[in-house]
Parts: structure tokens; C-alpha cells; sequence
């Protein structure tokens, strides 16, 4: 099946890799509580439905699937079919879902939400744009549109590539000693935080349970042994689930992903008191989730930096700044500046030629550097900390 999927999807090598995994887990039931062999199914059903989208420009899917599978299946076959993916929030609110449609005017909307996002204005509209992206040397490349912002700010797509989100697994991986990840993912797969779990878990081996977070505090989930995943979760989350005698079961974790927002102060002595796992993260969108990470055994060490956002990742390379980007020392509070191989390539702009709104284009195989809005200083060990804002921009671990 899996050979006939990348017939389907194109012979292009460049792009054979999200299928080649699929190919690799076939006989696996690693989407726990999923039937795997469903999304084999679903991935050719979609894959059959993207060719016959044109071929002079790559398509541009929206993607606001609510069922996991579902949602999962047509992710991998967006980027296998060389088509332009852009991850919808279904809960975006009808003002957010316009100024979506907006900037990027799509071919084929995925999933429930289809039929009531204003087809008839699309089908107006989406015609008139027919830029070719592509940021590989002018070779069609499949991009990756990640949302960011919403609510209190405005939507912005951070684009990435299979590369570049392969990076982050790449250095995740590393990091955690180069085994299996596998993910209880309570964190929505169109956000950043949600889609990089399926990502290690899929690219290294690991399982995956995928529960909303509701499910979660309501005690489902509560039934599988945790000792051999990791979680993520936001601080708010941490706590209700502390709040609700969970735990015992959360300090049985292989890890504790702490991210999104800063902690306070009295809720990491509670979770230290309860010997949570945590490893608190810093990164965001743009740079595919984290590239600096607090280690658990750091966390519950007590030790120096135990309150920290840890130490930088194999991938990335981040250093304090003053306003004139001279490179900052230990103790010293700077912006935080990031340099990594999982480093987005600019915002979506459909009214630029390349829809960038940064250099990277034009050097596809260097490592560009992002100047975050974060406050932050290293101390003498390398462990990064977290200070303040220079300005209201989301931060997501």
C-alpha cells in the first residue's frame, strides 16, 4: 500500500520521507488507541485527492481537521503531494477565520468546517493569486504553514518545511539520549506544541496517545502507564491536574514538558514537592518548539539552575544580545538571540513574490538567526533564564 501512496504522491525524493516512516511503522499499532492501518488508508484516500488539484502551482490546503486521524493522514499527504499545507484553529472565531482567508485565499479547505467558511467568497477570490512558492533554489517545495498569534493579535503563518521540523526532532532527540519519543499529547496538533509531538514520535520510533485535555482532567487516560513518555503541557494545566490529586501519576512520567508561558514560582515548588519531571522549555513557533530545555534531573536536583529554562539544544546555538548585537556575558541581560537548523523561513505574505517576509529565501542552506523579543542572561553553567518581554509577542514552548 505504502509503494502505491508514493506512486500516488509523486516520485519526487525529496519528498518520500514523511511516507517512508509510514512505510517503516506499517506493522505497528503505534497510535495508541488508533488503528494505524486506518491512517495508511486515509493517507492514500487523500494523497488520490490532492492529484487532482493542478499541477502548474502547488495547491494551498487549509487544514481544520478535528479528528486526529483524520487531521494526521492529510498532514502527511499535503507534504508527500508537494502541496502547500497551512494548519487551521478550529476554534478561531468567524472574524479570525476572515482574516485567514484573507491572506491566503486556499484551493481545498480539510475538514468539518468546509462548508461553513464562506465557500463562496473563496471561490471569488482564490483564483486571482497564482504565486509559485518555493524557497529550495526555485525546486517545488512543500511548505508548512504554522499559525501564531490570534485572539489578542493578529494571525500570522510561520513557514516552515519538513526540514526544518525534522531539525527540532533531530536535536530533541539527541538531547533526551537518542531514544524512542513517544508523546501523550493533550496539546492541539495544528500548534506547534501538538504537531512536533507527532513528529518525534513518529521519526524515532515512539507511540502515541493523543487525548484533549479535557478527556484528560475528566481521568481518562489515567489507565496507561506513563513511565516511558513524555507530556507537554502549560503551566495552567499543570496545576489543575496537581489541584486534581494527579500527581502521583504525572511524577511517574519519563518527562514533563513545561512550556508556553512562565511558571510561577509556588507552583514549581509544588511540583518539585510532588517530583514532577518537569523540563521547562523556551522556543516558539518559529522555531518549531523548543531549543532550550531544562532536564528533570536538573529540576528536581535543587541545584543551581534548577529554576531555569535549561540548556540549549544540539540544533540551535542561542546567545544574549544588547541593541547593538554585540554578544552579551554570563549574568548579563540581553535579547535572546537564536540561530537554528529548525528556524522558520519568514511569515506567509501572499503579496510578496516568495510570501516572505524575511531573507532566508536567498540562502536556503545557511543558518539564519532570529532576535527573539525575550529578555533573558546565561549563568556561569550555560543555563538560560527568562526575564521579561521587549514587547507582547506569544511565546509557545
Amino acid at each position: 500500500m505504502i509503494e502505491a501512496l508514493k506512486s500516488k504522491c509523486g516520485e519526487n525524493s525529496y519528498f518520500e520521507q514523511p511516507l517512508s516512516y509510514i512505510q517503516q511503522r506499517s506493522g505497528e499499532q503505534w497510535l495508541i488507541g488508533y488503528d494505524s492501518q486506518q491512517l495508511n488508508q486515509l493517507i492514500e484516500q487523500y494523497c488520490q485527492q490532492f492529484s487532482q488539484l493542478s499541477q502548474e502551482k502547488a495547491p494551498k490546503i487549509l487544514l481544520v481537521e478535528q479528528s486526529p486521524l483524520k487531521f494526521l493522514a492529510a498532514f502527511l499527504a499535503a507534504v508527500s503531494s508537494n502541496c502547500h499545507v497551512f494548519l487551521g484553529n478550529p476554534h478561531w472565531v468567524k472574524p479570525e477565520w476572515q482574516e485567514v482567508l484573507n491572506q491566503i485565499h486556499p484551493d481545498l479547505i480539510i475538514g468539518e468546517l468546509a462548508s461553513i467558511i464562506e465557500t463562496e467568497r473563496l471561490n471569488n477570490k482564490h483564483s486571482i493569486i497564482n504565486t509559485q512558492y518555493s524557497i529550495f533554489n526555485n525546486k517545488p517545495s512543500a511548505l508548512i504553514m504554522i499559525p501564531t498569534g490570534g485572539s489578542s493579535g493578529k494571525i500570522r503563518f510561520a513557514i516552515h518545511t519538513w526540514e526544518t521540523l525534522m531539525a527540532s526532532v533531530a536535536g530533541f532527540h539527541q538531547y533526551f539520549g537518542n531514544k524512542p519519543v513517544n508523546s501523550f499529547c493533550v496539546l492541539p496538533l495544528y500548534h506547534v506544541s501538538g504537531l512536533m509531538q507527532f513528529m518525534r514520535s513518529l521519526t524515532t520510533g515512539g507511540g502515541m496517545v493523543i487525548l484533549p485535555f479535557k478527556a484528560l482532567k475528566a481521568g481518562k487516560g489515567r489507565d496507561i502507564d506513563p513511565k516511558e513518555f513524555f507530556i507537554s503541557l502549560v503551566p495552567t494545566q499543570l496545576a489543575k491536574l496537581i489541584n486534581q490529586d494527579a500527581a502521583d501519576w504525572l511524577s511517574r512520567f519519563r518527562t514533563v514538558l513545561l512550556g508556553g508561558a512562565p511558571a510561577w514560582e509556588s507552583l514549581l515548588t509544588q511540583a518539585r514537592q510532588d517530583r514532577i519531571p518537569l523540563a521547562l522549555t523556551y522556543g516558539m513557533t518559529e522555531t518549531a518548539s523548543g531549543v532550550v530545555t531544562l532536564k528533570p534531573q536538573d529540576f528536581l536536583s535543587g541545584n543551581s539552575g534548577n529554576n531555569s529554562c535549561g540548556n540549549v539544544l544540539p540544533h540551535a546555538k542561542v546567545t544574549i544580545r544588547n541593541g547593538s548585537g554585540e554578544i552579551l556575558k554570563a549574568h548579563q541581560t540581553g535579547l535572546i538571540t537564536i540561530e537554528a537548523k529548525s528556524l522558520f523561513h519568514g511569515y506567509y505574505s501572499p503579496s510578496k513574490n516568495l510570501a516572505l517576509e524575511s531573507e532566508l529565501s536567498k540562502f536556503p542552506n545557511k543558518v539564519q538567526t532570529l532576535q527573539s523579543d525575550d529578555l533573558g542572561y546565561f549563568d556561569q553553567q550555560g543555563y538560560l533564564y527568562t526575564v521579561g518581554r521587549r514587547s507582547n509577542k506569544i511565546i509557545t514552548g
